[in-house]
């Protein structure tokens, strides 16, 4: 059986006539990472301070291992949460040296060595001297997550913990993230802007828009399976075609295909980069019209007969000229939507 370690029900956060998180119900399971992704200002950070008890919500309630601790009249305080939280701009203290900032939240014996065993964990050990301002960007990620994890949270809230580092160090540090907190069983909440980083480092996902859980779910079922339109889009890239569905049969541009849906009639249909093939023995006649080269793969933007314009995802290997006509042909499953 699983168990809700974290659970938010009905929680609502108003900022004068702004509502920053309307009515979330969300749970994250002991020792369970989930990522909190979605665009720019839909409320994840602030989420992320109520589950802290840095902002008291309007209503709703949030328990933390089984006690309510927000809501209904009732709140704990940040400090008594034990809930680590590393922050954007990871807030240590400048006069402090590394290992005195990760001392700073511990009590009662054996601080040295627990402190030797942070710095050797997080790739610290012969750094605990020098002064914040001293180390690069990564080493300061570094502490901040030493610091946070001290204290002996039970749960650990990262906002975007890797998002000021150049993209080489990034995918590193996410790593050894990742590795720490499962060998530490934490269960972890992280905020990120980063598809990529989200989908990649979390057991579960779950999509934020406009202050409300869009979904939530594996990575994997999120992005093969969007429960709406605005969740298809934003994750990933995606075609949209008209189409009609009837009877497990989908007419549309690219052909007669069967599949599943509770739909009838006149739907959108929606294909990722992925699930479309050029140059194959069968399809529709296409013409190459741009092309995004990213090294490990490449996105070609072809236009079918109707002037509808798609995107294909190809290895990078393979080479198509601007204007050059070729076949389309679908080589996955589709989605379909309401039209």
């Amino acid at each position: 059986m699983s168990e809700a370690f974290v659970h938010c029900r009905g929680v609502t956060k108003r900022f004068g006539e702004t509502t920053a998180v309307n009515d979330v119900s969300l749970e994250v399971e002991r020792g369970q990472t989930l990522a909190l992704l979605g665009p720019s200002g839909c409320g994840k950070t602030t989420l992320l301070r109520l589950i802290s008890g840095l902002e008291r919500p309007d209503a709703g309630t949030i328990s933390i291992d089984g006690v309510q601790v927000s809501g209904d009249g009732k709140y704990v305080a940040p400090e008594k949460r034990r809930v680590g939280m590393v922050f954007q701009d990871y807030a240590l203290f400048p006069h402090l040296s590394v290992r005195d900032n990760i001392a700073f939240g511990m009590s009662g014996g054996g601080r040295n060595e627990r402190v030797d065993r942070l710095l050797a964990g997080t790739g610290l050990t012969g750094l605990g001297s020098r002064m914040p301002q001293e180390l690069s960007g990564g080493q300061q990620q570094r502490v901040a997550l030493a610091r946070s994890l001290a204290a002996g949270p039970r749960v650990m809230l990262l906002d975007e913990p890797f998002s000021n580092l150049d993209p080489e160090l990034r995918h590193r540090l996410r790593e050894a993230g990742r590795a720490i907190l499962e060998s530490l069983q934490l269960t972890a909440i992280f905020v990120s802007h980063d598809q990529e980083e989200a989908l990649s480092l979390s057991g579960r996902l779950a999509i934020m828009m406009n202050g409300r859980i869009e979904q939530v779910g594996a990575p994997s079922q999120v992005y093969n399976h969007p429960a709406t339109r605005a969740v298809a889009s934003f994750l990933g890239d995606a075609n949209f075609l008209p189409g009609e569905f009837r009877d497990g049969r989908l007419q549309f541009e690219l052909g007669s295909v069967t599949a599943k849906s509770d739909l009838s009639g006149a739907v959108e249909v929606m294909v990722r980069p992925e699930r479309l093939r050029l140059d194959g023995d069968t399809g529709i006649p296409v013409e190459v019209v741009h092309s995004d080269y990213f090294g490990h793969d490449q996105l070609a933007t072809v236009r079918l007969p109707s002037g509808d314009v798609v995107k294909v995802r190809l290895q990078p290997g393979r080479n198509f000229e601007i204007g050059s006509r070729t076949s389309l042909s679908l080589a996955g499953d589709v989605v379909l939507f309401p039209a």
